[in-house]
């Protein structure tokens, strides 16, 4: 059997999109522009060179018709001319003067003719006594005229003038004229030259055109409208899309762009475009920083309610186009640092206690090996009352679960350094008392600054005085004067200050929560005060890193509707106060400008120091 092949079917081909299609030509906007200025040049010109040459053409007809009235007036007028019309043969003694007229004037033909048209004279011997091609009607009614006609040399501008005789009758008729062939031989001078300025000022024109297109060029990257166009919208779309803030200034250092997220980190309305930096109503440190020569990486600066990091750049080389500035919101995270802080402190805390635990247990099973129980056994319950007298004072005093947590921490972390941390007798907050708005962030911003601020301080200040390191630490719910900072709370208690009330007597109104922390250290500077709550402010020696913590403090408060005192006992005082009821909750309340003091330096508390917590 043979086999049968089954014919192969044939392969379809397939119609897939390859991405290799005709290649759709996009040209730039300069290269449109430029055809379409280059069509415009050459329009003009042309259009201008044709007006040239009409305006040319019609003078030149003019001067032509003056020319041959001219000659006509003149031959017509001639006594030779009147003679020889009455001899019997005009011809003869005519055509010879005629002829050297017409070759001294330039004129294409003169014709000495009688009063019916019939030619004396011709440049062509051959149409001599034949009749004259035009019109005769005028000159026979003794008026002279020109006209355009066609003759025996072709188109021409003639006129026909009369011959008087003595009794002033028109006895014979002069023609002279120009052919038109003539007339354009004359400007065809003028006509190259007009050509020559065109073909120039195209050239000129297109060049100018090429020029500055080509600088357009490289200012729009070689860019058509649609795709500008939808540049502009993408870039429209990401400014408004980002979450990081961005601030576009020119070399004046006026703004150029800022959008929303910008806006909202910098607090700032209204319409910027144009504006300087220096009148915005910013920090003084965020301006500098904006301003400075040299560009700034990650750096952290506060607003009135944003804790922000900045960066800038310069646009172009050397002095550059302007300036860029990014700014990210570092407030979230820094609020999540201080819980972090508060979180490790209560670690380290317990850490620091379970040593002690077990070096104490070390001590009550070595008491127990030596046959001493009952020395054992008072050890033993004497750590364990100093323990839970150490954690009953802190839950008495603070029912807010997070101020406990922190000041437990930071009472192990200052006893770790050798600093005793107290909390007065009269402090106490109980739970519930604090307001929902007022966050456990805040406080640990606050009150945690405070105490580390302090423990620094007095750590510092302990090799310069005999008095051990120590921390004072008040926090209640206070009211009336307590909450205005008037005329110095506890003012018998130090020196009193360095004269004046602690604050500009506007205070708090209402109850308020009252955070206080001393310390033995050397104290502030009164010359300092005013730069104590700015940004990178700092009296540790290396300053990288520091200066942050007190202005924090400043901006929490002043987001809170709250003050901050600065005041002087045996070392420094900070009291912050935070209202309780009727609170702003922004920026409006009191504080002043970002990274500024809220009150100046004033009364000091006197506390009792009772209550180690350390």
């Amino acid at each position: 059997m043979s086999e049968r092949t089954a014919p192969t079917a044939p392969r379809r081909r397939s119609h897939r999109p390859t991405g290799r299609g005709p290649r759709r030509l996009v040209r730039s906007l300069a290269g449109q522009l430029f055809v379409v200025q280059v069509v415009i040049v050459a329009a003009v010109v042309a259009g201008g060179a044709v007006l040239a040459y009409l305006f040319t053409a019609d003078r030149a007809e003019d001067a032509a018709r003056r020319q041959v009235t001219a000659v006509a007036h003149a031959v017509a007028d001639s006594p030779s001319v009147r003679a020889a019309v009455g001899a019997p043969d005009p011809t003869a003694a005519l055509q010879p003067y005629v002829e050297q007229v017409r070759a001294d004037t330039g004129v294409s033909f003169i014709t000495v003719m009688d009063t019916d048209g019939v030619r004396w004279t011709h440049p062509l011997p051959e149409q001599i006594g034949r009749t004259y091609l035009g019109h005769i009607d005028w000159a026979l009614a003794g008026q002279t005229r020109s006209e355009t006609y066609t003759g025996t040399l072709g188109p021409s501008v003639r006129v026909v003038a009369p011959v008087w005789d003595e009794r002033h009758r028109v006895v014979a008729l002069v023609s002279a004229g120009l052919t038109v062939e003539s007339i354009s031989a004359q400007l065809s001078g003028p006509l190259l030259a007009l050509v020559g300025v065109a073909v120039a000022a195209l050239a000129v024109g297109g060049v100018g055109t090429y020029l500055a297109n080509s600088r357009l060029r490289r200012h729009t990257h070689g860019m058509g409208p649609d795709q500008l166009s939808h540049l502009y919208e993408y870039h429209q779309a990401t400014l408004h899309a980002v979450r990081e803030g961005l601030v576009l200034l020119d070399r004046s250092h006026r703004v150029v762009l800022c959008n929303d997220a910008a806006r909202e980190l910098l607090g700032l309305t209204g319409d910027l475009d144009g504006r300087p930096v220096v009148e915005l109503g910013l920090p003084e440190a965020l301006v500098a920083a904006v301003l400075g020569e040299e560009p700034v990486r990650d750096e952290v600066h506060l607003t009135a309610e944003r804790v922000v990091v900045l960066n800038t750049s310069t646009i172009g080389t050397g002095p550059g186009l302007g300036r860029v500035v990014t700014l990210r919101d570092h407030t979230e995270l820094q609020a999540l640092s201080g819980e972090l802080d508060s979180v490790r402190c209560f670690t380290e805390a317990l850490g620091a206690q379970a040593h002690e635990a077990a070096n104490r247990l070390h001590a009550v099973v070595s008491l127990i090996e030596l046959g001493r129980h009952e020395q054992a056994v008072e050890f033993a319950t004497a750590e364990l009352e100093l323990a839970q007298q150490l954690t009953d004072r802190v839950v008495a005093a603070v029912g807010e679960p997070v101020l406990a947590a922190l000041l437990l921490g930071k009472a192990a972390q200052a006893a770790e350094r050798g600093v005793e941390l107290t909390l007065t007798e009269d402090s106490r907050i109980d739970d519930g008392v604090l307001p929902p708005d007022l966050s456990a962030r805040d406080l640990i911003t606050v009150l945690g600054n405070l105490i580390d601020n302090a423990v620094d301080a007095a750590i510092a200040g302990a090799a310069e005085s005999p008095v051990p390191p120590e921390v004072t630490v008040t926090a209640r719910i206070a009211g009336g004067r307590d909450c205005t900072g008037g005329d110095g709370e506890g003012r018998d208690g130090g020196d009193g200050g360095d004269g004046g009330d602690g604050g500009d007597g506007a205070g708090v109104p209402g109850d308020c929560l009252l955070l206080r922390v001393a310390d033995t250290g050397a104290g502030i500077d009164p010359g300092a005060v005013e730069d104590v709550f700015r940004r990178g402010w700092s009296t540790k020696q290396d300053g990288h890193g520091h200066g942050l913590g007190l202005a924090l403090v400043a901006q929490t408060a002043r987001r809170n509707g709250g003050t901050v005192e600065v005041g002087r006992e045996r070392g420094a005082v900070l009291t912050v106060r935070l209202p309780l009821a009727g609170r702003p909750g922004g920026p409006g309340g009191p504080g002043g400008e970002p990274g500024e003091p809220a009150d100046r330096p004033g009364g000091s508390s006197g506390r009792e120091r009772e209550g180690a917590l350390a």
